[in-house]
């Protein structure tokens, strides 16, 4: 079962620093988010395979658990462990769920943050690369944003299959 308190715990714990567990990247959004949807329970699975399933073991990791697209990629065809569905709007997101961020608008998707609190029905999310906490979940007072942004909201699902 998904704990989306200890996902949530584990952004706030470390959203401003890298856990030496886990290697850093320069760009370390996806990273980040893969730590916390661990610690929230999420199981790996698929290594040695880096293009297939979600994992970090033996000094390498799947693309899903580094890069932005691929964990987009991941979450929207995933049918066993950590799986998610996508909802039309960032409103309908609870604490732990994922967005996946396009800012360019051009099909290749950026950045990745979980939601960590709510005000009302607005996520706010944490984030690494350009480290961020309970940030209004839409960058729209970040550089990287621009009008033909784009998002892919995923509630992760509480149970793993």
């Amino acid at each position: 079962m998904y704990n989306r308190e200890a996902a949530v715990r584990y952004a706030d714990e470390w959203w401003n620093g890298r856990n030496p567990e886990f290697p850093s990247f320069d760009v370390d959004c996806t990273n980040f988010i893969s730590q916390c949807l661990l610690a929230g329970g999420a199981p790996m699975y698929g290594y040695p395979n880096r293009e297939r399933g979600w994992w970090l073991q033996g000094g390498t990791w799947s693309f899903s658990w580094s890069v932005a697209h691929s964990m987009r990629w991941f979450l929207s065809g995933s049918k066993k462990g950590l799986t998610a569905r996508q909802v039309k709007t960032a409103a309908e997101l609870d604490l732990g769920d994922v967005i996946c961020y396009d800012f360019q608008g051009d099909g290749r998707f950026d950045h990745t943050t979980i939601v960590t609190d709510k005000v009302g029905d607005t996520p706010l999310v944490n984030a690494h690369t350009y480290d961020a906490y309970h940030r209004t979940w839409d960058y729209k007072d970040s550089y990287a944003y621009s009008p033909n942004a784009k998002y892919i909201f995923f509630k992760i699902n509480d149970q793993f299959t």
